[in-house]
């Protein structure tokens, strides 16, 4: 196990707070997280049975799917109520993405689908990188998720409080620093711009490096919808938005409208040409 340690704020927040298993299968937006999530990341995933580092896992939500696409999957995650509800789904510890107990070049891909939103120290983010980095084999893949800069600008749109001084300055604070310090609802938090992201991952060594936008330009629609009153989003806003998620792939300026991002890249392989 890993001796460094997360924010205090971050470990009461995921290991009594949220259940962050239940916003991605229960929300609208969640739900369009965890569906685009997997849609993009099986574009890269070499074929099964291939060994996945999830890092950062959580309660096992990404490593539910892999194992049923017959993946060989191992469970990373610095919160205990996490390992133990993941660990009923594969092998699961307890660790720290900055210091991974995995030897060097034995993981065909590394995803780490949260660690990036909780470490606002970039020295950090370049560690939990190097550390991927140097447990994927040369030529695997290496996928990792960030919250969007312009994310809670759109979110509390769909709360209807923007508008309300204490959330409009808290909102300009994170557009400004691109951290959330945890003061009240969420957590520590940093917010990326895509090509932050992308840099990040490339400085890190990686190659071929993209980035997705994955709920797309009109994710803040369905969770509009959702938080009216009413029966919530229809399967047809949910489909048409998935849809311009997809469309807005080739365009990179829409990236800045979603929620979520996710940059892909490749271990170099080793062999020179």
């Amino acid at each position: 196990m890993s001796k460094l340690e997360l924010a205090p704020s971050v470990m009461r927040f995921y290991g009594e707070t949220v259940n962050e298993d239940d916003r991605l299968r229960t929300s609208a937006d969640g739900r369009m997280e965890l569906a685009r999530t997997q849609e993009l990341l099986r574009r890269f995933l070499p074929p099964a049975p291939a060994r996945v580092l999830d890092v950062g896992g959580g309660t096992g939500v990404h490593a539910e799917w892999l194992v049923k696409d017959g993946y060989d999957v191992t469970l990373v995650d610095p919160v205990p109520r996490h390992v133990e509800t993941a660990s009923a789904v594969c092998p699961a510890v307890v660790g720290d993405a900055r210091d991974l107990n995995e030897p060097d070049d034995s993981f065909d891909i590394v995803q780490l689908l949260g660690p990036l939103y909780h470490l606002p120290n970039p020295e950090d983010r370049r560690t939990a990188l190097a550390e991927a980095q140097r447990v994927v084999k040369p030529g695997g893949v290496v996928a990792a998720a960030a919250i969007n800069r312009y994310a809670s600008l759109f979110e509390h749109v769909t709360y209807a409080h923007l508008h309300k001084e204490r959330i409009r300055d808290s909102v300009s604070k994170i557009l400004e620093t691109a951290v959330y310090d945890g003061a009240r609802g969420f957590t520590l938090s940093y917010f990326h711009r895509a090509e932050e992201l992308a840099s990040e991952l490339v400085t890190s060594g990686l190659t071929d490096v993209q980035v997705f936008g994955i709920e797309g330009p009109a994710w803040s629609l369905v969770k509009v919808a959702e938080q009216q009153p009413g029966e919530g989003p229809t399967n047809e806003l949910v489909a048409s938005a998935m849809e311009a998620a997809r469309m807005a792939e080739p365009y990179p300026e829409l990236l800045a409208a979603s929620s979520h991002l996710l940059a892909v890249g490749r271990a170099p392989s080793g062999i020179d040409l």
